[in-house]
């Protein structure tokens, strides 16, 4: 089995003076991006266990399982790294009868969590629009700084990153350096 590095193991950022905020690596998970015709949806939730949202932007969660809807036909889904395999048995069983594109990301993406009063503010620094307008309970496909992400606002002060792991250690540093910003209240 190929052993994989993870570039953020083990990594964490903690401001707790001027505005709290911690960054911390999420724990690995298995991660796809699926491709379907949105009229197939009700058979999708099936076999991946967990309704998938309507509208795009919209986010469902069910214990460990999160689906984001990105488009019009895709939808970015993560669960627990044992249930990878199952996962893509029960899609490869849907494919039989429902045509759809389900490609494993695990390996090439990481992700970020971003909490706190001061997550906004940090963030900010390198989204270009309106953070503050997504409510809780949202996601989209966005650029931070120059890296593609998925960004996903699971409550007021808590965000989550998906990024590809050849730009996590430069997401990383940026948010290393705003909360240095943050800690002295620049």
């Amino acid at each position: 089995m190929l052993h994989e590095h993870h570039p953020l193991v083990g990594r964490e950022i903690a401001v707790r003076e001027a505005a709290p905020l911690s960054i911390r690596a999420v724990a690995d998970c298995a991660r796809f991006s699926l491709r379907i015709d949105p009229a197939r949806i009700v058979e999708a939730s099936k076999a991946f266990g967990l309704s998938l949202p309507e509208r795009i932007g919209d986010v469902t969660v069910s214990g460990d399982r999160l689906a984001v809807r990105l488009g019009p036909d895709e939808w970015y889904l993560t669960a627990p790294l044992a249930e990878n395999q199952a996962i893509e048995r029960d899609f490869a069983k849907l494919y039989a009868t429902v045509p759809h594109s389900l490609v494993d990301v695990g390996h090439s993406e990481v992700g970020i969590e971003v909490e706190g009063t001061a997550a906004l503010l940090a963030l900010r620094s390198g989204i270009a629009f309106d953070i503050e307008a997504i409510p809780a309970g949202t996601g989209c496909r966005t650029i931070f700084n120059k890296a593609q992400i998925v960004l996903v606002r699971e409550a007021e002060n808590r965000f989550r990153i998906e990024v590809w792991r050849s730009f996590a250690d430069h997401v990383w540093g940026i948010l290393q350096a705003v909360s240095r910003e943050i800690a002295i209240d620049i």
